[in-house]
């Protein structure tokens, strides 16, 4: 019996050691790449598959654009599974080491490539990256993570081609030019901002690209030319995409479960982590642990999605392997829970939507940027934030026009710089006090 129990520890130990080598997590990232580009060939025709691509890439994809009803099914699966493989590859190539920021970074960018990422969009962004990296005379695998979170700002490369009505012969070096700007530009700011909420929001580019969308948008108008465009939103569920990501939610955890030596023991040791940025739960617990923990946001994710009554379309898919992502880099089930709650609670008192709209439940899904605070300073925190949440996000899209996808990072980072400084003279008062009352 004992030596069974040695056996089987023996072989979670050697299936953990290789599988936390960097070529092993690189396959496996190929590997979800491949899954999505094989389903989206699989769903529609090729020639449906290439004239919706097409559709993507020439879309202006300001926020929300579903590339479900502009390109289809089939074209926005392979949107996204390309951008992830290509991605996935450079990390590879220029990155020394596969971190848990770095797949939350890659997984976010396959979420948006759902509903405002592409090809065409994020490609100038990382040029800028690659030239601020030569002006910095430093490695491009520095920058690699933000510039992977810097494509929330992809849109305005898109806007700028072909949401004007000029030629192309204008708008894609003009378009291009300011996308490679953005990338160039974004790096030292991002730093700058993060102690603005003290690592309490986890979309901290999505607060910074909130406030350099502000004034790309500002300067836009300011000549006259179209920042935004309709939302264009499915508004039916598909019964193969939602067993598909059921299936992938599955398989995470499944994949966690044998890792972590067939068990789910040691998952409540998240419990103790804040998630506070700058995290690493690949690093800190272990990939078994890591993909359990990922397995379980995506099923809980979906789970909240039919409760309320929502629809699985592109956005909510977004959000849904966002959540999924950063399981890796700050989210668990236990601080992301109250955030949600609190959410909830302000969109049934809210008189604008319902928490079954997609505005609503990307609020809820995006809004556990926020899960630091209920993780540092308990669930009543977390409900408090999320109320305060729900009642920002609605209004700061227009101050950027809907250029930065990461909406409910930029009203996350004012949230935790408001709430994060109260909870701490709470807190000091209270530990005041009690110090008193013991002497």
């Amino acid at each position: 019996m004992g030596e069974e129990v040695e056996k089987t520890n023996m072989n979670a130990k050697l299936t953990q050691y290789f599988f936390t080598k960097d070529s092993v997590k690189a396959n496996f990232l190929y590997l979800v790449s491949f899954i999505f580009i094989i389903f989206g060939l699989l769903v529609d025709p090729l020639n449906q598959v290439w004239d919706g691509f097409l559709a993507i890439l020439t879309s202006p994809s300001n926020l929300i654009t579903d590339y479900f009803e502009v390109g289809g099914i089939g074209a926005t699966f392979v949107n996204a599974g390309l951008l992830m493989l290509i991605n996935a590859m450079a990390i590879k190539r220029f990155s020394t080491k596969i971190t848990g920021p770095l797949v939350a970074a890659l997984f976010t960018v396959m979420g948006f490539a759902f509903f405002g990422k592409n090809l065409y969009n994020s490609i100038p962004i990382t040029l800028g990256t690659l030239l601020y990296s030569q002006y910095r005379n430093m490695p491009i695998g520095n920058f690699l993570l933000t510039s992977l979170f810097a494509t929330t700002l992809a849109p305005v490369v898109s806007i700028i081609t072909f949401g004007q009505g000029l030629s192309y012969w204008v708008s894609v070096p003009l378009g291009v030019l300011v996308g490679v700007f953005i990338g160039f530009t974004i790096h030292p700011m991002g730093s700058s901002f993060l102690r603005f909420h003290q690592g309490y929001n986890l979309y901290n580019m999505g607060f910074t690209a909130g406030v350099l969308g502000m004034i790309i948008a500002s300067i836009m108008r300011v000549f006259d030319l179209t920042t935004t465009y309709d939302p264009i939103i499915q508004t039916h569920s598909i019964i193969e995409v939602e067993a598909f990501f059921v299936a992938f939610s599955l398989f995470l955890l499944v994949i966690g479960f044998m890792l972590n030596g067939k068990s789910f023991k040691g998952y409540g040791i998240f419990k103790k982590d804040s998630g506070r940025l700058i995290s690493d739960f690949v690093t800190d617990y272990g990939v078994g642990l890591t993909f359990i923990n990922m397995g379980v946001l995506g099923l809980a994710s979906l789970v909240y999605v039919w409760v309320v009554g929502g629809t699985l379309e592109g956005a909510v898919i977004g959000g849904v392997l966002t959540v999924i992502g950063f399981g890796t880099f700050g989210k668990h089930i236990f601080n992301v829970t109250p955030v949600v709650i609190g959410i909830f609670a302000m969109q049934v008192m809210m008189a604008v939507d319902e928490p079954s709209s997609t505005a609503s439940l990307l609020s809820a899904l995006f809004g556990t940027t926020l899960a630091p605070i209920a993780g540092h300073y308990g669930w009543k925190a977390g409900i408090l934030v999320g109320l305060l949440h729900a009642g920002l996000v609605p209004n700061t899209g227009i101050t950027h026009a809907g250029l930065n996808l990461y909406n409910n990072g930029f009203a996350g980072g004012f949230v935790a710089a408001t709430v994060v400084p109260v909870l701490d003279g709470i807190r000091e008062r209270n530990e005041m006090r009690e110090g008193i009352s013991k002497d």
